[in-house]
């Protein structure tokens, strides 16, 4: 569209995630990762590579679903990088082939860690399938206030530093996820929760991220050095590296999940 008027291009990207994915114990951001990758091969980036007045030093980052900025993201809530790539900043609505607040979400994608990735609507009980169906809520709100220094103004959104974290305030961790039983695993597992409100996709990993899923040379695109390049809030090329994914044919997967 006008406001990302980038083409998209085939990739050939090869992903690895652990067939049992384990738990570290404590939660990491995913730094240079991307977050995972769903079901059709497209990749989950939550970040952009765009910052206040272009420094990335400033310490406060544009979001790609914000109150103030446009993007150019599609219905898909997602948008193609200036080499071509493509990736999802929210839920794939298209991807999903019905929604239903009535039945639990299917799994869409898989983190770098291995742990599975659903859409909002789970269990009210994360042990019991047998509960009403819930649109799960993030626990992470809009500060109060003024931003005490950099762009200034009130917290609104714009940022990803507008955000904070309340443990309790919804029913997801600071991860989006929770350890539930889902249908695909009736005995219970992590899962992270793509949601319609911030984070949107995850920021943080339970498990330990592959290092395939790492943003440059050596990850995600065989060959490649990464894309270059960003999103500006006005939708043109930006010369900070990139913070999105790589799009793509089918992608070459581990074995399945048991």
């Amino acid at each position: 569209n006008r406001k990302n008027p980038n083409s998209i291009k085939a990739q050939s990207l090869e992903f690895r995630f652990p067939l049992n994915p384990t738990r570290t114990g404590r939660f990491s951001p995913i730094d240079r990762l991307s977050f995972g990758v769903a079901v059709n091969g497209v990749p989950f980036d939550p970040y952009t590579a765009e910052y206040w007045q272009r420094d990335r030093q400033s310490g406060w980052r544009y979001e790609a679903i914000s109150p103030t900025v446009d993007l150019g993201l599609d219905q898909n809530n997602a948008h193609v990088q200036p080499d071509g790539t493509y990736h999802y900043h929210g839920v794939p609505k298209g991807l999903i082939k019905s929604w239903s607040p009535n039945q639990h979400s299917a799994r869409i994608g898989f983190a770098a860690d291995g742990f599975p990735i659903y859409t909002m609507f789970g269990y009210q009980n994360p042990d019991d399938a047998g509960s009403p169906i819930v649109a799960l809520r993030s626990s992470w709100q809009v500060k109060n206030g003024r931003r005490p220094g950099g762009p200034g103004g009130l917290f609104d959104g714009t940022y990803g530093e507008d955000f904070e974290f309340v443990l309790g305030q919804g029913d997801l961790d600071e991860a989006n996820g929770r350890e539930t039983v889902t249908p695909e695993y009736p005995q219970g597992t992590y899962a992270y929760f793509v949601t319609e409100s911030f984070p949107f996709i995850p920021r943080l990993l339970a498990g330990m991220g592959d290092q395939s899923f790492r943003k440059g040379s050596g990850g995600m695109m065989p060959g490649g050095n990464g894309a270059s390049g960003g999103e500006g809030p006005d939708g043109r090329r930006s010369p900070l590296p990139q913070g999105g994914g790589f799009p793509g044919q089918r992608p070459k997967f581990g074995p399945p999940p048991r």
